[in-house]
């Protein structure tokens, strides 16, 4: 029975205190212009359950994930506090840069709180044979760090490869230099970089996507290296279970 609904003396009693019902997700979503495919985190059809979405407003893709995030620290609570307020009861968000809020965002909201796909990254360690680790594609590498990956408990020095020097993802998502996308290109370049990973790094073992618009390419990319790909579709379909655990 949903959790908004109760028995009482045998009569259907609904229990208030939100604005928005049915949807126990909330999203921050950053600032952007670019085109949302399905798979997305941004595309409200990517979810086979309702979401909330909130944009926070100056938080853009080049602010958050080339210079420091936490700048925006206040703006991330209040608009997370906000999202609460209408009826989240877990947060999570549209960029795994956003992994160095994991923790002021976890004290500010009082809710379950998943900033970024990097969360995975022990998770997947954990299933992995001996001798095998856990290897990250990210949007860029070059700004990626280690105190990204302490903040959310994963090994500071896990391999990782960017889009940084690719022909196409890199430059729509992060620089926004053109409100169009070429699907294949992006595709070739997110291919591309798991490819060189896992060749640099032969003990990887499984990879996780840190970016949140990387899981239309993900089933690519699996392909491609013949290893488990992990996203954030993956690890907040997990999420989204806890809050609404499957009736038998």
């Amino acid at each position: 029975m949903d959790q908004d609904l109760r028995m009482l003396g045998g009569r259907r009693i609904a229990r208030g205190g939100k604005s928005i019902y049915g949807a126990p997700l909330g999203i921050l979503m950053l600032e952007a212009r670019f085109p949302r495919i399905a798979g997305d985190m941004g595309n409200a059809e990517t979810w086979p359950f309702p979401v909330l979405l909130h944009v926070v407003r100056g938080a853009s893709p080049e602010r958050i994930v080339l210079n420091n995030p936490l700048e925006m620290l206040p703006q991330f609570i209040e608009a997370a506090k906000d999202l609460v307020d209408l009826g989240a009861e877990a947060i999570t968000t549209n960029c795994g840069f956003l992994a160095l809020m994991q923790a002021e965002l976890s004290a500010a909201v009082g809710v379950p709180v998943a900033t970024s796909s990097l969360i995975q990254v022990p998770w997947v360690q954990a299933i992995l044979p001996p001798g095998k680790r856990v290897g990250v594609v990210t949007v860029s590498a070059s700004t990626l760090t280690p105190r990204h990956f302490q903040s959310v408990g994963a090994p500071v020095d896990t391999p990782t490869r960017g889009t940084e020097n690719g022909r196409e993802f890199f430059r729509v998502i992060i620089k926004g230099e053109k409100d169009t996308l070429d699907i294949d290109m992006a595709e070739a370049d997110i291919v591309e970089a798991g490819r060189a990973l896992v060749e640099a790094n032969p003990d990887i073992g499984a990879i996780v996507l840190e970016c949140t618009n990387m899981p239309p390419y993900a089933a690519a990319l699996q392909q491609a290296v013949g290893l488990p790909v992990y996203d954030i579709y993956s690890m907040i379909t997990w999420f989204h279970a806890g809050l609404r655990p499957r009736v038998f």
